[in-house]
């Protein structure tokens, strides 16, 4: 009996394994490989940089959807074309905005994004100070039971 069900317990785990596997290959990338090994890497580096707009959670690299796909022959082409990864970078901004970026750029529409942390760190470690600045004030109270017996009220 236990031999049965190591074996069941066996072909679950390689079932899920599978499954699993194969949910990461549709998210096979069709556009044609560069000629050069630092072009591929640089179109590599890009689609991991930007957000599948449908998907929002996942790169361009790794979403499956056929508007990923689109994006990912947009970028190959910009890199063949001779475009820099930061003008790839300024034409996919400009036509679906900061959301695309995974590390939005910091500027004075999203600097709140980025000086907020730091104000509320400061403001509760100020917070902190004065509240334990006022409790060292405050007197200390005496024990009611000055014999040094249990504590309990007969």
């Amino acid at each position: 009996m236990k031999r049965s069900s190591a074996a069941a317990t066996l072909a679950v785990t390689v079932a899920a394994a599978l499954a699993f596997a194969t949910g990461a290959a549709f998210a096979v990338d069709t556009t044609p490989p560069f000629e050069s090994p630092q072009l591929q890497q640089r179109y590599i580096a890009l689609t991991h940089e930007f957000r599948c707009v449908q998907c929002q959670n996942e790169a361009l690299a790794d979403s499956n959807v056929s508007l990923a796909g689109d994006l990912r022959l947009e970028i190959h082409d910009l890199i063949k074309a001779g475009k820099t990864d930061d003008e790839v970078r300024d034409f996919l901004v400009a036509r679906y905005g900061e959301f695309i970026l995974f590390r939005p750029r910091m500027s004075l529409k999203n600097a709140w994004l980025w000086l907020a942390p730091i104000v509320l760190l400061v403001g509760g470690g100020v917070f902190a100070f004065r509240i334990l600045r006022e409790r060292s004030k405050l007197p200390i109270a005496e024990d009611d039971d000055k014999e040094g017996g249990s504590g309990a009220t007969p």
